[in-house]
């Protein structure tokens, strides 16, 4: 009838959108999801947000068979977070590092393992060892203090198995600058200037040598120079130049 054909819209009125925004908009991943698979093969399980993994989540990557677990912002590794590689013949995963990333990086406070007898505690900064941190060593060798990408640089102590120990200035993750090494089983101690690992100058005396387990025969003389200390200043200027 006339009014039925009044009360309809005319057909050119109704708004449709294209099939593959709804395709998109149903594709977009938001909120908990099961396991996504890439195109590679990863398999991601956890939170998303427009369309990037956003919060907490699961990776593990093909390839390496490795697996991340923890925070993530905008598609990346952000926040604290477990990675892990898988042990031999299936037999589960070994913690590898544990603490703060940042863009993808360990970035922050965190572990890290190098070996069954071999790990790090500390600061990272952009997936290298940068700042105050401690590293154990397989041979039971310990060294506590300063990092720059990667290696030792600054002020640091390393403690042998033995107990001996040097406590002085690194760079190039080596004994480089004013430094003293303290033989705690003969009771003396060297206090002098390294460069490359090298001592180059310095002077031996007794400390704790009443205390020690393997004492020398005879205790080590007086200094006699007019300024022992001038001389460990002017060496390490000589070895070490600070604008090296």
């Amino acid at each position: 009838s006339r009014n039925n054909r009044q009360g309809m819209p005319h057909r050119r009125d109704i708004q449709s959108e294209p099939l593959w925004k709804e395709w998109d908009r149903k594709a977009d991943k938001a909120g908990l999801r099961n396991t996504i698979y890439s195109v590679r093969g990863d398999e991601y399980t956890g939170e998303w947000e427009a369309n990037k993994k956003q919060g907490r989540g699961t990776q593990v990557w093909k390839g390496t068979g490795a697996m991340y677990e923890g925070d993530w912002r905008d598609g990346r590794r952000c926040g604290f977070g477990v990675y892990s590689v898988p042990l031999p013949n299936g037999a589960g995963y070994k913690k590898q590092y544990s603490g703060g990333w940042k863009a993808d990086k360990r970035h922050g406070y965190g572990e890290n393992w190098y070996g069954e007898n071999e790990y790090y505690e500390g600061e990272f900064y952009a997936d290298k060892r940068s700042g105050w941190g401690r590293m154990y060593y397989a041979d039971g060798s310990v060294y506590e203090g300063e990092w720059l990408n990667d290696q030792r640089c600054g002020q640091g102590m390393l403690r042998l198995p033995n107990e001996n120990r040097y406590e002085g200035e690194w760079r190039d993750d080596k004994k480089n600058g004013p430094g003293k090494f303290y033989y705690l089983s003969t009771g003396q101690i060297y206090e002098g200037v390294w460069k490359d690992d090298v001592a180059k100058c310095g002077a031996m005396s007794d400390f704790g040598r009443e205390e020690a387990a393997n004492p020398t025969q005879y205790p080590i003389s007086e200094i006699k120079l007019a300024d022992p200390q001038k001389v460990l200043e002017d060496a390490a200027e000589t070895f070490c130049p600070e604008d090296d």
